[in-house]
Formats: structure tokens, C-alpha cells, sequence
């Protein structure tokens, strides 16, 4: 999963969804139902605008996140006749993407869409793009100043972490001495420290429930099931685990089945097709997951769009699109199953 610091809420308060904000480019209302960003209306006035070449510099896609990042800004590229996308080839090297963003630029794009391999490090080939006149837009990992992109949007780890905590509670709350363990992700990223952050302040709110462990893993399914088998063998009885990341919960429902557990409930993170596969079936531990929604690459591109053609977002008085979107991290349980399910991600 990228990291990401946590980003102030556009407009105050209120946090946009990657899946509302599809329609922040349209007059029409979305199906609740399909939320995928090939099925969302295109054009806010439904007529073809300016010609936009967008470059495209994302990730290489080892991760299923990361191939739902790019798949979903290329989906929503060829929602639009009059935009063109030049995509680089996906790189987790960050002197490669570098070299790559320069090609972008070497083509006069007319706007960039990055989602950099380190953000820290892609911070001066954003300046040099912004330099340059091409706007960038920066997509989740966020740039080291802000004067390396024109707008950042990506997701809330802190919020992912919040929300994990808050459902966990509320179905605990009249458990007492309820006992949670947490599977986390890679500890030196800065995301995961925000999850466990939002998570452990959400648990304050709860005082009969207790976190009693800890692990962290590596948002594969092998470190999912190696953690989560530790975690299984040090804690004989618990009632819930947050799992940051639902690639790693492959494995850890792994462990879980092997071990013949049972009697607790998992929440998971990121919104996985094969978690969504689970939790509406409803025959594991898994009951929930809390969205970390790779259409905000979809939106990205919206943004994009919106950028070249000197377009501000539907709805909104400002004439400029905004500098900052936040995406929401909302929790998908069997309740609302039908209306994620089309976001999931293989």
C-alpha cells in the first residue's frame, strides 16, 4: 500500500470519496450500485472538450492495489474521445521513473498525473514539470513541497485506521474486557503508522476493549500468513483484528483456517475483490473492509481533464478545480456489500 501523509479534508471538514467525486465531472447521478470508473457518466456536459494529452507516470503494478491504480486511470482515459494518454511503463525504481517523468515532460505534455515511487525523491521531477508549465497532478504519495504539484489527491491512512477502529468498537462496546489484535503493515512507512494511529485513538473511545498485540507484515499473502500464525499462536483468545491490507489477508485467513480458529471478527483494508468475495459470502471471520479506493486514480484523471481544459468541477462555485482531495475511507460490510462490490480489485 503507498504511503501517504495524511492530508488536511477538502472543504473543512468533509472528506470526498473517490467514488463521489467521479461525479464531481458530471451532471448526472451515479448508480450506487456501479461505482467503477468505466461505468460513470463521462463529460460534465456531455460533449467532447478541448484535446487533452495527459501523461501518465504510476507504479509498477506488484501489488493488486497498484494494478487496479493503473488500470483504473486508463479505464477513465478512454471514457473521454478528446483526451489522449500517454502512459510510462510502471516503475517501483525511483532514478527510473525520473527518467521517465522527463519523457513526459521532453513531449510537451499538457498535464502529468504521478504517482511516484517515493515521494520524496519524484519531489524535483515534479518542480521540474511544474516549472516547465505542465501541471501536475500528484496521486496518493505526495511530493515533499506543494509546489511540486497543482493538486494532490489520494487516500486518509489515518481515517482508514479511525473507521477500522470505530466498527470494531461498535460491535464490542458491550463486550467486557473485549481483547483486539492488530496485523499491520510495513513498519518504517510512514502509512502504517497512521493506520495504527487513527486505530488506536478510535479504541479510546471504547473503554472495555484493550489492543493486546501487534504485528507487522508486508502487504503480501506469504508475511499475512507467517504474522498471523504468530499472532495465533501468542493470543488464544481475542475477539477482533484489524488487518491493514487485504492482499496480506489472503494469507492470514490462511493461517486462520489452518489453525481452526474462530469466534472473533476481522476487519481488513484496502478493498480487495477477494475480501469483498468473502464478506459477502459471510462464511469466515472476515466481516469487514475499510476502502482504500484505487479510483481516486480514476479521479485523477477527471482532475486532469478538468486542468487542460481550464475547467473547474461541476457543482462547485470555485472556477478553479481544488488543491487538495481526500478520499474516504468507508467500511464495507455485508450491509453495503452491493454498492462496493464493483470497486473491487484483483
Amino acid at each position: 500500500m503507498p504511503e501517504t501523509s495524511r492530508r488536511g479534508l477538502l472543504f473543512g471538514t468533509a472528506a470526498i470519496s473517490a467514488g463521489a467525486f467521479l461525479t464531481a465531472c458530471t451532471s448526472n447521478e451515479p448508480d450506487t450500485k456501479e461505482t467503477a470508473a468505466n461505468s460513470q457518466p463521462a463529460a460534465d456536459d456531455a460533449k467532447p472538450g478541448k484535446p487533452v494529452t495527459i501523461g501518465f507516470a504510476g507504479p509498477q503494478a506488484d501489488h493488486g492495489w497498484l494494478n487496479a491504480i493503473n488500470e483504473q486511470a486508463k479505464a477513465r482515459a478512454g471514457t473521454y474521445s478528446e483526451v489522449t494518454l500517454e502512459v510510462t511503463e510502471g516503475s517501483n525504481d525511483t532514478a527510473a521513473q525520473i527518467g521517465q517523468v522527463d519523457t513526459l515532460i521532453n513531449k510537451k505534455v499538457d498535464v502529468l498525473v504521478i504517482l511516484p515511487a517515493d515521494g520524496k525523491a519524484l519531489t524535483q521531477a515534479g518542480l521540474k514539470a511544474m516549472r516547465a508549465g505542465i501541471p501536475v497532478i500528484n496521486l496518493d504519495r505526495i511530493f515533499a513541497t506543494p509546489q511540486a504539484y497543482r493538486c494532490w489527491i489520494g487516500g486518509d491512512n489515518y481515517g482508514m485506521g479511525l473507521n477500522a477502529g470505530n466498527y470494531i468498537g461498535e460491535k464490542l462496546k458491550d463486550k467486557p474486557n473485549a481483547r483486539v489484535i492488530e496485523l499491520a503493515g510495513i513498519d518504517n512507512l510512514e502509512l502504517t503508522r497512521q493506520r495504527t494511529r487513527g486505530f488506536d485513538d478510535a479504541l479510546k473511545n471504547f473503554p472495555n476493549i484493550r489492543k493486546v498485540a501487534r504485528q507487522a507484515a508486508d502487504f503480501t499473502v506469504e508475511s499475512g500468513q507467517a504474522k498471523m500464525a504468530q499472532l495465533l499462536q501468542a493470543q488464544p483468545n481475542f475477539d477482533a483484528i484489524w488487518n491493514h491490507d487485504d492482499d496480506q489477508g489472503v494469507g492470514a485467513l490462511r493461517a486462520i483456517d489452518q489453525a481452526g480458529r474462530d469466534g472473533f471478527l476481522m476487519v481488513g483494508g484496502a478493498g480487495a475483490k477477494s475480501a469483498m468475495d468473502a464478506i459477502k459470502a459471510d462464511n469466515s471471520v472476515l466481516k469487514a473492509t475499510v476502502l482504500y479506493p484505487p479510483t481516486m486514480a480514476a479521479s485523477a484523471i477527471d482532475l486532469a481533464r478538468a486542468l487542460g481544459q481550464a475547467k473547474g468541477i461541476s457543482g462547485i462555485a470555485e472556477a478553479e478545480i481544488p488543491t487538495q482531495v481526500t478520499v474516504f475511507s468507508a467500511v464495507v460490510d455485508k450491509e453495503n456489500i452491493d454498492q462496493y462490490l464493483p470497486t473491487g480489485f484483483n
